[in-house]
């Protein structure tokens, strides 16, 4: 198998077997070092981890976040994989906060309704499914603050109040500005330091 630096690679052009089987798949699938697994409308998708610099965007999110994090949440930024299977999706986010008891498991998969808030630091190769079916995924599974690093417009996205329509609230601002996060976290986010080195 060929893996190409910042190019998904994708299980088929179709998307095959249900989602239990695809499930069984990612956790037999021995994924190169430096790249995660997904699953993405249908398919297994293996993407490259991120640059170095993004380290540093994840900690100063989670260390913001933190003191307004509702009861009994954690936010993390290790790799856990939430599952949807209503939608049929599988998703390992960079910054996630859930409640405790979903880490209280030996699952490899984890409840993805019990999600908080999920933050993803774009790439080339992930930034199309961050941008659309994510959105609708974490709206329609109730995940009240999705938020969208667009480290390639250099921008932050966040959505809150979740419908099964989609979510009723977007706000955005340039890296440097401060961004209102929605509740259950009501607070605000500064992203000065988002930036990559030398800007």
């Amino acid at each position: 198998m060929t893996l190409m630096a910042e190019r998904p690679l994708i299980s088929g052009t179709e998307p095959r077997g249900d989602f239990e089987e695809l499930l069984g798949l990612l956790d037999e699938l021995n994924v190169p070092n430096g790249y995660k697994a997904e699953i993405v409308r249908g398919s297994i998708v293996v993407s490259p981890w991120s640059k170095g610099y993004y380290r540093r965007v994840m900690r100063l999110v989670c260390s913001q976040l933190e003191p307004h994090l509702p009861e009994e949440h954690v936010i993390e930024r290790s790799p856990f994989l939430y599952v949807f299977p209503e939608h049929e999706r599988a998703f390992g986010p960079d910054i996630h906060a859930a409640h405790e008891r979903v880490f209280e498991t030996t699952s490899t998969h984890l409840d993805g309704e019990a999600l908080s808030l999920v933050a993803e630091l774009t790439s080339p190769s992930t930034r199309s499914e961050d941008l659309t079916d994510k959105v609708g995924v974490y709206a329609k599974a109730g995940v009240p603050v999705y938020l969208i690093l667009d480290m390639q417009e250099r921008q932050a996205v966040v959505y809150g109040s979740p419908s099964g329509k989609g979510y009723e609230l977007r706000l955005s601002k340039p890296f440097g500005e401060k961004l209102d996060i929605p509740e259950p976290f009501g607070c605000t986010l500064d992203t000065a330091g988002f930036l990559p080195p030398g800007d």
